[in-house]
């Protein structure tokens, strides 16, 4: 009786657990399932990439840029051939951009793109940014900010520094041409 015990408290922990840690798809697993995937392209992007003067930047913008450490970049290129395969793809991305964890910081149309900036923690320590775009003639792109210790109001001072930045985009040539 006692072994009986043991067993159904052992197997009713182990189903907690298996439970608990299944949350649906992350961005983190729909970027590793769909890099090697007909119709993406997938890119680590260097913070290198783009050059700043950095004697003209202010605290804020200094920590914010020292902040970021990787980027990563997952893009869905639309043709004739597969619009039902992009209209999927991108319910799938909506759906996991959906769910709580992802704060919205903003969105707006560009031209004709829309784009949609989230984000992953809270307004003292963000994990993660988020930047989606999508475009009904292009297709989407997914680009993943990690760093330390980043936050939404200083991340938002770049902006002005990298309007001026030098960015060489030598490093992202492939992401350019499978998108022409």
């Amino acid at each position: 009786m006692n072994s009986s015990i043991k067993i159904i408290l052992f197997n009713l922990l182990a189903f907690i657990l298996l439970v608990s840690c299944n949350q649906g798809e992350s961005l983190q697993t729909y970027f590793v399932d769909n890099q090697e995937t007909p119709n993406f392209i997938s890119a680590d992007i260097p913070t290198t990439i783009v050059e700043l003067d950095k004697s003209t930047l202010t605290e804020d913008q200094k920590e914010a840029y020292n902040s970021v450490k990787r980027l990563n970049f997952l893009g869905f290129k639309i043709n004739e051939n597969n619009q039902d395969v992009y209209n999927e793809e991108l319910s799938k991305v909506k759906s996991i951009l959906n769910d709580k964890k992802y704060i919205e910081l903003i969105e707006f149309n560009d031209k004709a793109a829309k784009v949609i900036v989230k984000y992953i923690g809270d307004d003292d320590a963000v994990e993660e940014f988020i930047v989606f775009t999508s475009s009904k003639d292009m297709g989407f792109g997914i680009v993943r900010i990690l760093g330390n210790n980043m936050r939404p109001e200083k991340m938002a001072t770049l902006v002005d520094a990298f309007q001026n930045a030098d960015i060489d985009s030598s490093k992202f040539e492939d992401v350019i041409k499978f998108f022409k």
